[in-house]
Formats: structure tokens, C-alpha cells, sequence
């Protein structure tokens, strides 16, 4: 598996709309919004080819993992745990940035749990899906 940035942002976006837009329901407006071209875009490939993708915002003090998504096919291989880690161990590198946060659909909380996150605040709907907000101090 390799995990590296990229300006790909078409292959990010057709990788999102198999599991956002195609498996979970989300509508294309609410998956495809103006952040892309600002955030940085992590790429995980496994044997070449593109299984899954994240998306990093920079705040103000903070760095905001989204839209994270591993293709069915490739579920279950430590594909997502990877790209938390990457994700975290870049926004890690940047002056200022003291936490890391992320919308957590409410089925995956014990996964980024794992990962050193903790959940807070109540759960709101996000695209007709259940989330709580979670954050890892750095």
C-alpha cells in the first residue's frame, strides 16, 4: 500500500463518488463542493491501483480530515487507518496546527476512537448521515 499526496483530483472525486454519492446515498451537490481546490488530497494505491482517498483542510489552529473513503473491494486491509495516520502525520508537520478534527459518521466512531480520537459535541445529520465530531490533540 503507498499513501501520497496528490493534485489528482479527479481520480479523490470518482473514488468518493463510488462510496458517497453510489453506496451511501449522498446527492452530488452535497459531496462535490469549492474545498477541493484548496485542500490537500491524500491517494492510497494498492498494487497501482486507487482504493481510497482523504481530504485536508487547514483552520486556524486546526487541520480537518474529510471525506475519507476505501473502496469496498479493498475494506478491511488497514487502508483507512492509513490514511488517518498520513492525514494526521501531515497536518503534524504544519506550524500551528495543535489539533486535528474530522465528522465521524456515527457507525465508524469506535474506529477513529482506535486511532486516538475523541468524540464531542452532539450528533447531528450530515447528507442524511448520523455524524459526531471528534478530535486528536497533537
Amino acid at each position: 500500500m503507498l499513501i501520497e499526496e496528490t493534485r489528482d483530483i479527479a481520480t479523490c472525486r470518482a473514488l468518493r463518488r463510488v462510496v458517497f454519492i453510489e453506496e451511501q446515498g449522498v446527492s452530488e451537490a452535497d459531496e462535490i463542493d469549492e474545498c477541493d481546490e484548496d485542500a490537500i488530497h491524500l491517494l492510497a494505491r494498492v498494487e497501482g491501483q486507487a482504493t481510497g482517498s482523504a481530504r485536508l483542510l487547514l483552520g486556524d489552529g486546526y487541520g480537518k480530515i474529510g471525506r475519507v473513503c476505501v473502496l469496498r473491494a479493498a475494506r478491511g486491509q488497514g487502508i483507512g487507518a492509513a490514511l488517518i495516520r498520513a492525514a494526521v502525520a501531515r497536518f503534524a508537520q504544519i506550524e500551528g496546527v495543535v489539533e486535528v478534527r474530522l465528522g465521524a459518521q456515527t457507525h465508524a466512531l469506535g474506529f477513529y476512537q482506535a486511532l486516538g480520537f475523541q468524540a464531542f459535541g452532539p450528533i447531528y445529520d450530515d447528507a442524511g448521515i448520523a455524524h459526531r465530531d471528534m478530535a486528536l490533540r497533537l
